[in-house]
């Protein structure tokens, strides 16, 4: 549980997260944003496995390694969590590692539940749930150590609008001068109530709710992105400058957002194929549609040409992101494929 493969639509932003980590550029704080039941908190946790993974594949976490089985009980020494809790008992002061077993279990039966639920789970009554300023005591004590087992220690911070204000000062400060190899990752359902400086030294991402339309829409948006796939690796093949041409238009007429989500689209899969090589199929991460077409496909890419296929994809991205004429970029990287297919 709690893979990128069990997270429903997102795709896009799962494919930012991945290919973040693959290329080594890592933001020290992120802020996942969405309303309640969007999925920002298993994104951010399947994030942090795919980190922390030992073996990772193209597209997930292998599922295998020693950090794997540890993230699978919520239970990795280089994976910390910070919630909102209650003062259960009035002799002493409470922190969220009092509340680990309720957090664990919770978090692995009902991922993408809410903040009532969390409260009724720990029997709060009529007491709101607080991240308390003492937590930020613990939160450095944790950061200052050196990572177990992994090359990072990820703090997930669960609803950080709910700290109160010396709390967020602390972690203001950790965010200017972070420790060595730290991965902040909060996850907020209400951001304008986090102090903006916080939300200016955190990488954001938008974690919009899948409605049952939303749903549908993704899985015709990856139908239509793989048909303009197809097209454009077999018009590469096969040199047919007038179909290149004709997927031009058509890749014009997606619209800047959608291009750049194709061209993601397409760099995983290009992994993918590519690892399809290796006839692993725990490893390959391809709806029946794609692993169809990647049955013949998937010979054209190998360890000659993959990685400047991908980073031909990863150019015409930026050339999109950086306004460059949409028809151009299509034209030409079908042209540019069409070089390495032949290597």
């Amino acid at each position: 549980m709690l893979y990128f493969k069990d997270i429903k639509g997102h795709t896009d932003l799962r494919a930012r997260l991945i290919q973040s980590v693959q290329e080594g550029v890592i933001p020290h704080a992120r802020l996942l944003s969405g309303p309640e039941g969007a999925g920002a908190l298993p994104l951010a946790v399947a994030y942090a496995r795919y980190l922390l993974c030992t073996g990772r594949a193209a597209d997930d976490a292998c599922g295998a390694c020693p950090s794997c089985q540890k993230i699978n009980k919520l239970a990795h020494p280089d994976l910390h969590f910070v919630f909102p809790i209650i003062n259960k008992i009035s002799s002493r002061d409470a922190f969220c590692d009092d509340f680990l077993p309720e957090w664990r279990e919770f978090l692995m039966k009902t991922p993408n539940s809410n903040l009532s639920g969390w409260l009724e789970k720990i029997q709060a009554g009529n007491a709101q749930g607080t991240i308390y300023a003492r937590e930020s005591n613990e939160i450095v004590r944790k950061l200052n150590f050196k990572s177990y087992e992994s090359d990072y220690k990820v703090m997930i911070i669960w609803l950080p609008e709910k700290m109160q204000e010396a709390a967020a000062n602390k972690l203001l400060k950790l965010l200017e001068e972070p420790p060595d190899k730290t991965v902040f990752l909060l996850v907020a359902e209400e951001p304008d109530k986090i102090i903006t400086t916080i939300r200016s030294r955190c990488q954001q991402l938008i974690v919009p709710l899948l409605s049952d339309e939303n749903v549908r829409q993704s899985t015709d948006e990856t139908d239509m992105f793989l048909e303009l796939f197809k097209s454009i690796m077999r018009n590469s093949v096969s040199h047919n400058l007038r179909g290149m041409k004709a997927k031009s238009e058509d890749f014009h007429a997606l619209g800047r957002d959608k291009q750049k989500a194709f061209l993601a689209y397409a760099q995983r899969q290009v992994r993918e194929n590519f690892l399809n090589i290796l006839n692993q199929p725990q490893i390959n991460y391809m709806n029946e549609n794609e692993a169809d077409f990647a049955v013949k496909f998937h010979t054209f890419v190998n360890e000659r040409n993959v990685f400047d296929f991908v980073g031909e994809l990863e150019l015409a991205e930026r050339h999109i992101e950086s306004n460059v004429n949409a028809k151009m970029v299509f034209f030409d990287l079908s042209m540019k494929i069409a070089v390495l297919l032949k290597r």
